[in-house]
């Protein structure tokens, strides 16, 4: 669903196996500019965090320097749903365990800002907190159940069901 007054801001979060310069991460360090450049050339392309380094993988939100974020801004939810699985990038998200440990809480968290506006980060981590606690709702949702834009009153198309929507629980 579109809405010229909205974009959607997606966060995506891991905790790497090891630190970006082991080679055990190398494949996905290799990986990092084609991907962020197959992204801004992509349709429905708005903006992304990045440090001077060209990425956001070094900046720390938290004390964990092994947990890396990933913060996106689209003009649509389609935008962002064709990158992420019609595009190169699913091979780094079907790659992902070799390189980040297994989620067991939610690691994507969509939601909506008015167009113009950039995401904050640690606001984009409370609404992983947020999906984690209360599901999806329109402050935080999933590809699976995706909300529209405010004032929508139907909820966005859901056309997917992957796994990396929603982590699989892990058994105890």
């Amino acid at each position: 669903m579109s809405d010229p007054r909205f974009h959607l801001a997606q966060i995506n979060v891991g905790r790497l196996l090891a630190p970006m310069d082991d080679i055990r991460i190398a494949g996905f360090v290799e990986g990092l500019e084609p991907i962020n450049r197959l992204a801004e050339a992509s349709p429905g392309y708005v903006w992304r965090l990045q440090s001077d380094a060209g990425n956001a993988t070094d900046i720390l939100l938290t004390d964990d320097a092994l947990f890396i974020i990933n913060l996106t801004v689209w003009e649509s939810i389609e935008a962002l749903r064709h990158f992420a699985y019609s595009t190169a990038h699913v091979e780094v998200l079907r790659r992902r365990r070799e390189w980040f440990e297994r989620h067991v809480e939610p690691h994507l968290a969509p939601w909506w800002v008015p167009a113009g506006t950039l995401p904050d980060p640690l606001d984009g981590l409370a609404r992983v907190e947020s999906l984690a606690r209360l599901g999806p709702t329109p402050e935080a949702f999933t590809f699976r159940e995706p909300f529209g834009p405010p004032g929508s009153v139907d909820p966005a198309p859901s056309h997917i069901d992957a796994e990396f929507c929603w982590p699989t629980p892990v058994p105890a």
